[in-house]
């Protein structure tokens, strides 16, 4: 056998036992010809010595070895000298004095330090991932990612959900993000897709009569890449019938309760029940649909009083139909003018055209726009932010969307700046009612929010006014992130046609894309919703970590290439001609 023990195993009552240990090496040391090397595996690190007074074969070959190389060694469990002990490993107490070494395999020296957490550029880090992949940092994160996957498993094997592997190669059928195609190479000019995720294969479970599936998925977007966002990604794929949105809102919830305890347990969580907000509540108070809920700092309407006021920008809102909206921040009157500036850059970068403000002073509200409003407004704007000498309040004006967003950006970035932020603190919520419908502003035509299978929250409503209709869909909310989104699905023909009229789509368009859905919900297709976690994103929480990369054993990088591979890579021509497509070569 190659080793009796793991690094991590030896203490000082396996004193005097016979031992084989296998690793890499971690750290060598030169004390006056006396060697010392840290053996490093999965599990951890077992000093090992050489004297050269005893088993000078072993010495020498100790002596040939540097960082990285794969060693085999046997020998006896001793501890270490009074005083040499180290506290912070497992084995600190021991040492293993060498009697025969065999190295199985030498090391270049690899391009940065593995016995070190230092700063490396990405790139490098994915070009030698496996390299990377040894520090304790990345190791760490993989082993996280294994246990609370597992623990998922359980959790709904307990709650009698069975898991179902649903295909990889699928019919495309667009729902949003753009797809990945797989060529045929046995039905020439055909193409599969990869599933951006099993949607439509998990509502055909149910009405299969599987009333509690989960799947930990695979799915794959082509879409533009950031820090929370990979082309193929894992999702906790949830889906159970005969039930409405607060049953799996509580079957949810109490997984996320039970993974924190479990493998988080320093951090708190704010509120259990989580708070369950509108998604225009959510807008209205924290401009966001996805709001970070570790610190109070709302958002507060004032178009009825910009209706009345004399500044022209904030009246002219108002009287067409948009919002103007005003943050309070506390203590912000210290604000230097390139402070605020700063703040006013990130309301533009969300559509905002500027953002105005206010600073409370002993003699009330005071800038270059207090002039617009009467007294009794300026009063009102105050105790309606609930403002005190020493506050400022910025505001945005435009429509709905573009003033609470670009100033729910600002109340982020205040937020950053005071240090609000509690990493040990986990705010989790429930956002529901979404919109139905978005209108593209260029064809003038309805997308989805979600996606063609969501139910109308009041579908007599969504008949009358489809624009303005409101969905039965919600999403999970952690610290600001959106980790998971589902919704209640429409289970019959009649409804589900509808909506395809609503977004456009012609009844031949709709049978040739989900004519296999229509059918099937003609066969006793019962009541049934679920959900999908992005679980990347929610390990990269757990984890610490400033993006999903880091929890991802081989990822792409930003532009989405794996440079450890060398992918995507131009294929011979000869098996592209087999697959019956042609290339048209991109010029320099």
């Amino acid at each position: 056998m190659y080793r009796t023990n793991t690094c991590d195993e030896l203490t000082s009552a396996h004193e005097g036992q016979k031992v084989t240990l296998a690793g890499w090496v971690h750290r060598r040391r030169d004390h006056g010809g006396v060697i010392f090397i840290d053996l490093r595996d999965r599990y951890g690190l077992t000093q090992i010595v050489s004297d050269p007074n005893n088993y000078i074969d072993a010495h020498n070959l100790m002596n040939e070895t540097r960082s990285e190389y794969v060693l085999q060694i046997e020998g006896s469990v001793r501890k270490r000298p009074d005083g040499q002990a180290n506290p912070n490993l497992h084995t600190g107490e021991i040492e293993i004095l060498v009697e025969k070494v065999i190295i199985l395999n030498v090391a270049k020296t690899p391009p940065f330090e593995i016995d070190q957490e230092k700063e490396v550029g990405e790139e490098l880090r994915l070009k030698y991932r496996y390299l990377d992949l040894r520090h304790d940092r990345l190791k760490n994160n993989m082993i996280l990612r294994h246990k609370v996957i597992k623990y998922i498993r359980d959790y709904m094997d307990e709650n009698d959900f069975i898991e179902v592997e649903t295909p990889i190669l699928i019919k495309g059928t667009p729902e949003g993000s753009r797809e990945y195609l797989v060529p045929s190479r046995i039905y020439p000019g055909t193409f599969y897709v990869l599933p951006q995720s099993p949607q439509q294969l998990k509502q055909l479970l149910m009405v299969a009569g599987f009333d509690r599936y989960f799947q930990i998925a695979r799915c794959f977007r082509d879409e533009d890449q950031r820090g929370d966002r990979q082309p193929e990604f894992t999702q906790l794929d949830v889906e159970m019938s005969f039930i409405n949105e607060e049953d799996i809102m509580k079957i949810n919830e109490g997984l996320l309760i039970d993974l924190v305890k479990k493998f988080v347990p320093h951090k708190k969580i704010a509120q259990t029940p989580f708070p369950v907000l509108t998604f225009e509540e959510a807008m209205n108070i924290y401009g966001s649909d996805k709001p970070d809920l570790r610190f109070d700092m709302p958002l507060s309407d004032i178009t009825d009083i910009a209706t009345e006021c004399g500044f022209g920008v904030f009246k002219s809102v108002a009287e067409k139909g948009g919002v103007v909206k005003a943050l309070k921040v506390s203590d912000g009157a210290k604000f230097t003018r390139k402070e605020i500036d700063e703040f006013e850059e990130v309301a533009k970068i969300y559509g905002a055209k500027g953002l105005a403000y206010l600073i409370h002073g002993e003699e009330g509200l005071k800038s270059n726009i207090a002039k617009f409003f009467s007294p009794e407004d300026l009063q009102e704007i105050v105790e309606r932010c609930e403002s005190k000498v020493g506050d400022i309040i910025f505001f945005t004006a435009d429509n709905f969307k573009i003033a609470c967003e670009s100033l729910g950006k600002v109340r982020l970035a205040v937020a950053q700046k005071f240090e609000l932020l509690d990493k040990d603190l986990f705010a989790f919520c429930w956002v529901k009612d979404f919109p139905m419908f978005e209108l593209d502003e260029e064809t003038k035509k309805l997308n989805a929010v979600h996606h063609p299978f969501t139910s109308p929250k009041d579908p007599e409503e969504f008949e009358k006014n489809p624009e303005n209709a409101l969905a039965l869909a919600y999403d999970i909310v952690l610290n600001g992130v959106e980790v998971g989104g589902g919704s209640i699905r429409i289970h019959n023909r009649d409804t589900q046609k509808k909506v395809f009229d609503a977004l456009g789509i012609t009844d031949a368009d709709a049978e040739k894309r989900f004519g296999h859905m229509m059918e099937a919900f003609q066969y006793g297709a019962p009541p049934h919703g679920g959900i999908a976690w992005g679980l990347d994103r929610l390990i990269m929480i757990f984890a610490d970590e400033p993006n999903i990369r880091e929890v991802i054993a081989f990822p792409k990088d930003q532009k989405a290439k794996d440079l450890m591979l060398g992918a995507p890579s131009v294929m011979p021509e000869d098996q592209i001609s087999e697959l019956h497509i042609k290339t048209i070569a991109k010029e320099s």
